[in-house]
């Protein structure tokens, strides 16, 4: 009887546990912006009777499951939007859909926002940082409204100069930053000789940067990881922008359909009356210069648990610059994308992404010399297939999953005289997978750890990455994290710092090993009082087989592919602050990095009598030991408003010539030789960078027809002839010296048309 009791009590324990998952209930839905149906990432919904939420996704879904029956205030919030709160009763096993709308502030309106600082602090993990597509259209800017632009305004993210939106994020190089569209890479994401990205404000909903430490659903780059999402377009009503500027206009329109929504916008340069003038001007003025943006995105919702997405892009550059009587160079380089996700809600606690995605890039520069032309064609293909998953297995796990597979092929050709002097055709399959859970054992803390398997068929490289990150709670005002990762990357690109249009990337391959690198991170979240946030980070990473082109191999005829390439190290670390200003007609935020970057090469830096493949740690171009950016809004009255934004950088290193020696009477030669003398790698630095720019904005009406806003912006406002680098004559004895300025003041005025 015994036994019998022992053995009937584990199965009565069962049987109750499995009554009381089928009694409990659960909620779940979407949750959009009821002005225009757009789903809000990271929006936070609670029940508050038991103290339990949980964050929508990047679908802007939602699930709390295992809930007792009963009576519940569900709470919603959003930065920007107006507190939800509904009374719902939930039955035994019911699983209630309840899709939610969130409403926007008015900046005209004067009632308090109500939200509470864990709202603020969802936003803030660690490593993370989030730009709002407001704020990119808002801050001064010399061309076009700049994603790239805003985000360099971030600690721990360097600009290298005004002509350049690179990312040098952390101590890396720009190809060290993994960039997805819609969860599509983008190769070569700028314009204008790299002047500002590829990426279009009125076709732009979320932009985040994960600038390290970043979990395992994300992999391929040692670096970080920069996420933008198109807008899925209108869902209540049709709406449109046209944006008219000096040198370049925007338009847009969106609106529903009976089961879904539509998204399309263009931006095209308008630079061809200002080349007009100066080809009557200045000798070498380009012929031809412009670019285009396409973006455009189709939503379909099938069924109530089914939503169907096609988004595409399209951008183009076209220069044809003559450099002499008789030779013109023409570049034309660009990329195209395109991603189809089906978003299903598998049941209350999964949820699924399955996305194909295609990516191209290509550049296409010609020169005729005396009519002989020279000509170049790269490109890069990339198809893949992404699937993830969402498993919500009670209030204590999230436990995610996801794999990704794809085919890249990059292509690499030369001719001379139509006739063909080099093509590379390489062919490389990759494979990476990764499961990852989020477990939050009690409210104050938070443990998430992941693994991911990266592989890639060039080589035959199989790559385990571990990651995990750690967040204590102690009170609702502060957020202690910590991070670790292990990242491995299989491209590298070769590229100019100063020009993007020439970009070209390479892949692993055997004797050529994938780049690695472990990164350390440590943060404190506070918000020390109430409509303030103070951030503060500190960071360390290693880079190690950074693989790259030889510059000392003059003939690379006859090489091995492996024997082209040099193999170094870098290490990189600092600290980050950041204070934000959140309420009130005037908010901003100030940011400030404290950064050392270290890399070493074979054959730099080496001390002369010894062996020359030795070599020490230099600075790269990008160090800035230190880095300031403080940027300002202020609501003036109902119609006017003005931003600022100071900058304030370390200058940047570089390598001084030292002297030449003119070698005459040489017997192979027919003339005289030079040979300079330079500084160690560099060991020298430029003055420092500083800026100010304004902008003044004034909204009102386009003839009843739609709100319309000037937009009158200064940028380099005293007009800092900051050093971009120094051209030397070595003719002159002293050898003469002279600045190459970058951007001086510069006036810029657009009108811009919402209806």
């Amino acid at each position: 009887m015994k036994l019998r009791l022992l053995l009937f009590i584990p199965i009565l324990l069962f049987s109750v546990k499995s009554v009381s998952a089928q009694e409990t209930a659960s909620v779940n839905g979407y949750i959009t912006d009821s002005r225009t149906g757009e789903t809000l990432i990271l929006a936070n919904v609670a029940l508050l009777e038991i103290n339990r939420g949980t964050s929508s996704n990047t679908s802007g879904y939602f699930t709390i499951a295992n809930i007792e029956p009963g009576s519940y205030t569900l709470v919603a919030t959003y930065i920007g939007y107006r507190r939800f709160e509904l009374d719902i009763e939930l039955e035994p096993g019911e699983n209630l859909r309840l899709n939610i709308d969130l409403i926007p502030e008015s900046f005209e309106m004067d009632a308090l926002i109500v939200e509470s600082e864990a709202e603020r602090e969802e936003l803030r993990n660690i490593g993370t940082a989030q730009v709002s597509t407001q704020l990119i259209k808002e801050l001064p800017s010399v061309i076009e409204p700049d994603v790239f632009r805003s985000v360099q305004l971030l600690p721990g993210v360097k600009a290298a100069s005004d002509f350049s939106s690179g990312l040098y994020v952390r101590g890396g190089s720009p190809d060290q930053t993994l960039i997805l569209l819609d969860e599509t890479t983008v190769y070569n994401p700028t314009h204008f000789f790299g002047f500002f990205s590829t990426f279009n404000p009125d076709a732009v909903k979320d932009v985040r940067l994960y600038k390290g430490g970043y979990p395992a659903e994300y992999g391929g780059r040692i670096g970080s990881v920069l996420t933008v999402y198109n807008k899925d377009g209108n869902r209540v009503e049709r709406q449109g922008t046209v944006s008219l500027g000096l040198l370049a206009s925007r338009a847009s329109i969106e609106g529903p359909y009976s089961r879904g929504s539509y998204m399309l916008a263009v931006r095209r340069s308008t630079l061809e009356p200002v080349l007009a003038v100066l080809r009557q001007t200045i000798d070498g003025a380009p012929d031809l210069f412009y670019f285009y943006d396409i973006n455009g995105k189709l939503n379909f919702d099938a069924t109530e648990n089914d939503r169907f997405s096609l988004a595409v892009y399209a951008g183009n550059d076209n220069v044809s610059i003559p450099f002499q009587d008789d030779a013109n160079i023409r570049l034309q380089y660009g990329n195209q994308t395109i991603s189809g996700q089906w978003r299903r809600i598998i049941s209350d606690k999964v949820f699924g992404f399955f996305t194909l995605t295609g990516s191209r890039y290509f550049n296409q520069p010609t020169i005729r010399i005396a009519g002989t032309p020279i000509e170049r064609d790269n490109d890069i293909l990339d198809f893949s297939l992404k699937a993830d998953l969402e498993y919500l297995p009670n209030e204590y796990h999230t436990v995610s999953a996801g794999l990704w597979a794809g085919n890249i092929t990059l292509r690499f050709r030369d001719s001379f005289d139509n006739i063909e002097t080099f093509n590379n055709r390489i062919q490389s399959q990759y494979v990476s997978a990764y499961i990852q859970n989020r477990w939050r054992p009690a409210n104050e803390w938070i443990f998430t750890g992941g693994l991911r398997l990266n592989t890639f068929s060039e080589g035959n490289y199989v790559r385990l990455e571990p990651r995990i990150s750690a967040e204590f709670r102690p009170g609702s005002r502060v957020r202690l994290q910590a991070a670790y990762g292990r990242y491995n990357q299989f491209l590298t690109l070769i590229t100019n710092e100063a020009f993007s249009g020439l970009d070209l990337w390479l892949t692993t391959d055997e004797g050529v090993p994938p780049a690695y690198g472990d990164q350390f991170v440590l943060g404190a979240k506070t918000v020390p009082f109430t409509g303030y946030g103070f951030d503060i980070e500190v960071y360390y990473r290693t880079m190690r087989d950074l693989f790259e082109l030889d510059p000392f191999i003059n003939d690379a005829a006859g090489l091995d592919y492996a024997e082209l390439f040099r193999f170094g190290e870098g290490y990189a670390y600092g600290i980050e602050l950041f204070f934000e200003k959140q309420r009130g007609p005037l908010t901003g935020f100030i940011g400030y990095t404290y950064s050392i970057t270290r890399r070493k090469f074979p054959g730099f830096n080496a001390p002369i009598l010894d062996d020359p493949t030795r070599a020490r740690f230099y600075p790269p171009k990008y160090d800035r030991t230190h880095d300031v950016n403080i940027t300002t809004s202020y609501q003036i009255s109902s119609r006017w408003s003005t931003n600022a934004v100071f900058s304030y950088a370390t200058g940047q290193a570089y390598t001084e010539p030292l002297g030449r020696t003119q070698f005459a009477d040489i017997p192979w030669a027919n003339s005289a030789r030079d040979a300079f003398t330079v500084g160690n790698l560099n060991a020298s630095r430029l003055p420092s960078y500083h800026r100010l720019d304004i902008a003044f904005s004034r909204s009102g009406r386009f003839f009843n027809l739609g709100d319309a806003e000037w937009q009158f912006q200064l940028i380099n406002v005293y007009s800092r002839r900051n050093v971009w680098f120094y051209n030397y004559d070595f003719d002159e004895n002293p050898i003469e010296r002279t600045d190459v300025n970058l951007l001086p003041i510069i006036p810029s005025v657009s009108y811009t048309v919402n209806f």
